[in-house]
């Protein structure tokens, strides 16, 4: 009798569970708008979780250690007038985050460390230039500053959110409606999704699509596509018979899949979220209550399935945390946070392990919060991969940092004299919103040292009564 000989992997026991019924966020009342987005994003410091909420769009944003039940009057960012339909913390200031509305517009918001006393309304920059809803936003993995939208109108704009600049805009190349749009590690090429049932690799610095491929799944329901470690795609559709479906493309030979798996019948969008660090991909359908996971590798069959984590409630959204915001003493290589009718659940993904040593295989130097270039050298064509971190004594989220905007006169076109070099966010002068900030932030101080000396005068009375009562 032949014995069926198992894989070797590191990764082939990860094990999911949900976190203690303590340690989730709820009482949130979770957007129902109907589009494809995660509805949620997350960093070391902040989970972000767009809102119903009348008359506008808005979403929450608590900092990661206020588990537990949320005040119904918790201040909310709002200042779209229609609702949020994404969302995307900035990978180089975990203070920083943008939004996207049905509104058309854009908002690049800067959330202060302290809980603030009402909802904040001043987004530090608006961008405006899309005619339609925008539905898609991601960051620049590596240039600061650098935020890519892209709209019903089949748009890909690639914004400065330092100047508020248009650096690229992307019209000709999508005849229909945009489903996803990925970086790729260094940020040089995107992978595109499109109604129009065609993957397409892009240069978007010279305005090109360099690959692409007609209908990688048949079926007419949306594609969600990222760009792997090794430099190829990975894509979730449907066959013609409405089967979801994955599939691994080699760019260079879009002719024949790498791979191609059928999976079930069901008809929620499979959002992928890819871990580099350690090729795992993982599978949240919109509605599904479930998560699948997948191992790329080099060898055939090169998606290999590890396991699913199953959970009773369906998922309305999910947020996925960066790898510099796990836990590496509980070996975690993955968090989710669960977005259910009425609350955040996050759910921990681990290796076992028995050791207490910190484990160097699983966690390899992974991209930390400095960006490798400016805005302006990445558009000038340069090419930087992230700045990396070491987790071995774990991470800890710097300070606050303010973005400051310094929009350009455009109406002065005067050379600059002297040598040209790229403005830092240190370079800028001191604006009206910095000022304003830190004097939101001391009244909000004043407001709670008064309200806790209120509160010790009230004490010590209590105390003088019972001490009176004892006598």
């Amino acid at each position: 009798m032949s014995r069926r000989v198992v894989r070797q992997s590191k990764f082939r026991h990860v094990f999911g569970q949900a976190a203690k019924a303590d340690q989730a966020y709820e009482d949130i009342r979770v957007s129902k708008v109907t589009w494809d987005s995660s509805f949620c994003a997350v960093n070391p410091k902040f989970l972000a979780i767009i809102v119903e909420a009348g008359g506008g769009g808005a979403f929450i944003v608590l900092p990661l250690a206020k588990t537990g039940r949320v005040d119904k009057n918790y201040p909310l960012v709002t200042g779209h007038t229609a609702p949020v339909l994404d969302i995307d913390w900035c990978p180089h200031n975990d203070n920083v985050i943008a939004s996207a509305s049905d509104d058309t517009t854009i908002m690049v918001w800067q959330i202060p460390d302290y809980t603030p006393m009402r909802n904040i309304t001043e987004p530090i920059i608006t961008l405006e230039g899309h005619s339609k809803r925008v539905g898609i936003l991601s960051w620049h993995p590596t240039a600061r500053n650098v935020l890519l939208s892209a709209g019903g109108d089949n748009v890909i704009i690639i914004w400065n959110v330092g100047t508020g600049e248009v650096l690229l805009s992307l019209d000709d190349m999508h005849p229909d409606v945009i489903h996803s749009v990925c970086w790729n590690s260094n940020g040089s090429l995107l992978a595109t999704t499109c109604k129009d049932k065609t993957l397409r690799i892009i240069d978007p610095r010279k305005g090109q699509v360099v690959a692409e491929r007609f209908a990688a799944h048949e079926g007419m329901r949306p594609m969600r596509a990222v760009f792997t470690r090794q430099g190829h795609i990975f894509t979730t559709g449907f066959t013609r018979m409405s089967q979801r479906e994955l599939g691994l493309w080699d760019p260079n030979n879009f002719e024949e899949p790498v791979a191609l798996q059928e999976m079930d019948t069901s008809n929620g969008v499979l959002l992928p979220f890819y871990d580099p660090d350690s090729s795992i991909i993982y599978l949240c359908g919109k509605g599904d209550s479930s998560i699948r996971y997948f191992e790329i590798t080099e060898e055939p069959p090169f998606v290999h399935y590890l396991n699913t984590f199953s959970s009773k409630e369906p998922q309305r959204g999910m947020g996925f945390m960066p790898k510099r915001g796990l836990d590496v003493s509980k070996c975690e290589i993955a968090r989710f946070y669960k977005l259910h009718e009425r609350k955040c659940e996050p759910i921990i993904m681990t290796v076992p392990r028995k050791s207490d040593l910190f484990q160097d295989d699983l966690y390899p130097d992974t991209p930390g919060p400095e960006p490798a270039l400016e805005a302006d050298e990445w558009l000038s064509g340069q090419d930087a991969e992230p700045v990396l971190i070491s987790l071995r004594d774990g991470y800890v989220p710097p300070k606050h940092r303010e973005l400051r905007v310094t929009k350009r006169n455009i109406l002065d076109v005067r050379p600059p004299s002297g040598p040209r070099r790229s403005q830092s966010a240190s370079d800028a002068p001191l604006s009206q919103h910095t000022l304003e900030t830190l004097l939101e932030e001391i009244k909000a101080l004043r407001e709670q040292v008064q309200a806790q000396e209120q509160r010790i005068t009230a004490l010590e009375n209590m105390l003088c009564e019972l001490v009176d009562d004892t006598d």
